[in-house]
Formats: structure tokens, sequence, C-alpha cells
């Protein structure tokens, strides 16, 4: 973006312009394609529309009388300074929340006030430094302005870490799709994009993505999480705390990946763990062969690490064939279905990872990336 903005400037065109940031775009995409489903990508380049959307409409800026007093000026030149990085804040902050909330399942509501603390600092103290540290690295005199900007990059950490022990700093956001996603993209090109009043239809289109992305179900079952009657998560812990603080976070769940009240809900044994599903039905987890006779006997979906479940088995039965097909799974409850969002839609076809050919237990519905498991069917059956 810098590179682009300098060559504009060379050859007497404006700097800060959409077709900047179309270029930088390109330029981007044409090295590594792959980058416009990151969410680097996104959020730097939301940001940034957002930034030079604002800056086209004009900034609010205080002035004053010509014969006014140089503290007069001064703290005028400070209030515009506040207002100008508030309007700044607010405007990426905007930008980047739907993609935070995509990608993290969180949002930062003050991210206004750790703005405002910390870049009078970038800009009067850590980018300065690191200029003087470039210009003097050749003579071997940087060292010193390095360290100057260490100091200045840890009062930023400093600020962050402050901001975020402040109650409600962490604002948690549960799993939603991509359809939210897009919507509320579409939405801000509106705005930043068009030139007349049309573009505030923009915000009409963001605030029907928001109401999309808030109805969004929770899932019942995430293979080793059972919700029950209280709405929250009832894990079977099997050890592998990064899985359950992703869908802790996916939940918008604060709790700890090894909260002790995360097993409460599920009942264990040798041969396996029940849980309860909020509404009624039991979810059985069989660790052995044995569990099947009794497991498809009681419960309405059984998740098999080892064996095979009967064919005659009446539950829903979930086994590691199905895991490995489609990747990734959340169960949702349809009266006696459940609805299976995969990870592996049937478009999914890698070198390392060939399209399925194969069949299995689920059916295919009206989405490439949802399954309907229905129980008592053969598993060996096409989809």
């Amino acid at each position: 973006m810098i590179g682009v903005v300098l060559l504009g400037m060379l050859f007497d065109r404006p700097a800060l312009t959409m077709r900047t940031l179309t270029i930088a775009a390109l330029v981007v995409l044409l090295f590594a394609p792959e980058s416009i489903v990151h969410p680097s990508f996104q959020m730097s380049f939301a940001a940034t529309l957002a930034l030079i959307a604002g800056h086209e409409r004009g900034a609010i800026k205080l002035r004053g009388r010509s014969d006014t007093s140089l503290g007069a000026r001064a703290a005028l030149w400070g209030v515009n300074e506040i207002v100008g990085l508030t309007i700044a804040s607010l405007l990426a902050g905007l930008a980047t929340t739907p993609y935070a909330a995509f990608y993290f399942h969180r949002i930062a509501p003050y991210g206004v006030i750790a703005n405002l603390l910390a870049m009078p600092i970038v800009s009067a103290w850590v980018m300065p430094m690191g200029i003087l540290g470039i210009v003097t690295m050749p003579l071997g005199l940087d060292a010193e302005f390095w360290r100057q900007m260490g100091y200045g990059i840890e009062w930023m950490n400093a600020v962050g870490l402050w901001v975020a022990s402040l109650p409600g700093a962490y604002g948690r956001v549960s799993l939603f799709g991509v359809g939210p996603l897009l919507l509320a993209t579409a939405g801000f090109l509106v705005i930043g994009l068009l030139k007349t009043p049309l573009s505030w239809s923009g915000a009409i289109v963001v605030a029907a993505a928001t109401i999309w992305a808030a109805s969004a179900p929770r899932p019942d079952v995430l293979i080793a999480a059972v919700r029950g009657n209280d709405g929250r998560l009832a894990i079977q812990h099997s050890g592998d705390s990064f899985a359950v603080r992703e869908w802790l976070a996916a939940d918008a769940n604060g709790r700890d990946a090894h909260d002790q009240s995360l097993g409460q809900g599920i009942a264990c044994d040798a041969s396996g763990c029940i849980g309860k599903l909020a509404g009624g039905g039991l979810v059985a987890y069989a660790f052995s062969p044995e569990a099947f006779e009794e497991d498809c006997i009681r419960a309405v979906l059984v998740v098999a690490s080892r064996g095979e479940a009967p064919a005659d088995c009446k539950a829903t039965v979930i086994d590691r064939g199905l895991w490995r097909q489609r990747g990734a799974l959340i169960l949702t409850r349809r009266g006696a279905d459940f609805i299976i969002e995969s990870a592996r839609s049937k478009n999914f076809d890698r070198p390392w990872a060939a399209k399925l050919v194969t069949g299995s237990r689920a059916t295919r519905s009206a989405s490439q990336h949802f399954w309907t498991i229905r129980p008592g069917r053969d598993r060996q059956s096409d989809p």
C-alpha cells in the first residue's frame, strides 16, 4: 500500500484513493491469490477501505481564530488529534468486527480506548525511532534507537493488557455461517464505494447481516460435547484442550478448557459415556463394541470411537469412517433426524484428499455442506 502511494505521489496523483487500495489488493492477489480467504487480508483491506472512505467524506476538524494564543492553538491541535484518532478507531473497528466475530468469535468493544492510549506513542515515538534506526544502521549506530523503539512497544503491550482486563472488554460471539459474513461485506462495500446518499443503504444490509448472525442456531452436539437443558455444552473431555477451547469460543462460552464444570451432565464408565440432550434423548459415546447393545436401544445418537455398530442399530451412529470422510462435524437435531454441517463439502477435491466417491450413512440434503443423518439406515448405502 505504501509503495503504491509513493508511486502515485511521483506522478502527482492523489495518494489516498480507492484506486490506490484496488491496486494494492490486486498486487497482493497476483502473488498470493489464496490470501483472499485469509482473515489477515480481509481485515486489513476492510479497515483501510473504511479509513479511505471516511477520509474522502471529509475529516472533522475544529478551527480557531488566527489571533489565538499559542496555548490555545496547541490545545486545539490536541483536541483535533483525539477526535481524529477516535473516528479512525471507530471506522477501522466497525469494519473489522464481522471478520473478528466470524474467525475468532470475539469483538473488542474497548478498542477506541486502547487506540487513544497507544497510537500517540506509536506516531510520536515508535515510528520515529524505527526510521532513525534504519537511517543509522549502515553506521552501526542503530542499537539505541531499537532499544527506544522497544520501550514504546512495551507501552503498547501494557495498554493492551490493561484494556483487556477491564470488565466487559472481551465480547464473545457464537458460531455463525459464512452467509452473514458475505452479506456484511457487501454492505460495507456499498457504504465505502458509492458516492451518493444511496451508499447509506449499505447500513441496512449490515444490520440484516447482524440479525442473521445473531439468530444462527447453536448446534446440539459437537461430537464430544452435548448441549443440555441449561443451554450450556457438557463436554466428554478426552485431553484435547485445544479442541475444547475452540468449541467453547465458538459457543461464546467463557469457561476455561480445564474447568471442572465442563463435565457436568456427562456420566462415564469403562465402556463409554452418556449425555442428555436438551428436550430429552441420550447421546452415547461407545468406547468398546460391548457398549453398542445397550446404547443402540437407549440412545438417539451413538458416537463410536472403536468398532462397528450393528446394522440393526436403531440409533443414529457417527463412527470414525464418517469423521474421516466428512472432516469436522456439528449436529443440530431436527425431530428424529440430525442435520450435520460438514467441513468437507461434496466439491472438496485436493491432491492429498481426493473427492469422495464411496457411500456412507449420510444422505445429502439441499445444501452441499449439510447432511441429514437418519436412524436405522445401512451405513454402507450410497449417499
